[in-house]
Formats: structure tokens, C-alpha cells, sequence
């Protein structure tokens, strides 16, 4: 009688522990759950190629001054040229007169368009 308790209780485990497994797989299988499953994994691999793209940018500009202050020794360049200065625009030509000492306005750093469609 101990022996049939046994496997009974036995096989009852095993089916138990067959079932549980088997609904979880299938849980696993849902197309709800492997669209999660994608999108964690794709959110994950976006993270390391953007923490990679951030180091190798870093890695770049950091070899970019390196190689830049080497080429300025070699040069002999020890200052850094100066910037032009800004260019002025003629927007409006006053005109003067013997009692009048207006001059011309300007428009500081105006860009011009040489497209002729861009008001049509």
C-alpha cells in the first residue's frame, strides 16, 4: 500500500511540474510576449551602440587635440590665429545732406538666399 502511495504521489508531482513548465513556455511563446521580449532586447542594444558612438566621439575629439597640439609643435604654431572680423551688411543707404550727418545702418550678420523660389 506504501509502494502505490508512493508513485501515485510521485507521478502527481511529475504531471504538476510538466504542466507548469509547459505554461510557461507557452506564456513565453504569446506574440504579446515576444514583441516585449524583442523590444527589451532592441532598447537594450540601442543603449551599448549609443554608450559606444558616445566613447568613440570622446575617443576622437580627445586624439583630434592630441594630434593637433603635435602638428602645432612640429609647425612652431603657438598661438591660434585670430577670427575675421564679422562682415556688415548694407541694408538701408541713407542719404545725406550738407546738414545731416546720418549714416549707413546695418544688419548684423544677415544671410542672403540666391533662391528665387523661396517666396512663390
Amino acid at each position: 500500500m506504501f509502494r502505490r502511495t508512493f508513485w501515485f504521489t510521485t507521478g502527481v508531482a511529475a504531471g504538476v511540474w510538466a504542466t507548469t513548465k509547459v505554461n510557461r513556455k507557452l506564456k513565453q511563446l504569446t506574440p504579446e510576449s515576444l514583441a516585449a521580449t524583442a523590444a527589451n532586447k532592441a532598447l537594450e542594444t540601442g543603449t551599448r551602440l549609443k554608450d559606444r558612438a558616445v566613447g568613440f566621439a570622446l575617443d576622437v575629439r580627445d586624439n583630434m587635440a592630441q594630434r593637433e597640439s603635435e602638428l602645432e609643435e612640429a609647425l612652431g604654431i603657438h598661438e591660434s590665429p585670430g577670427l575675421p572680423p564679422a562682415r556688415r551688411y548694407t541694408a538701408i543707404e541713407t542719404h545725406r545732406t550738407e546738414n545731416d550727418r546720418s549714416t549707413l545702418k546695418y544688419i548684423e550678420n544677415t544671410t542672403y538666399s540666391y533662391n528665387r523660389n523661396e517666396d512663390h
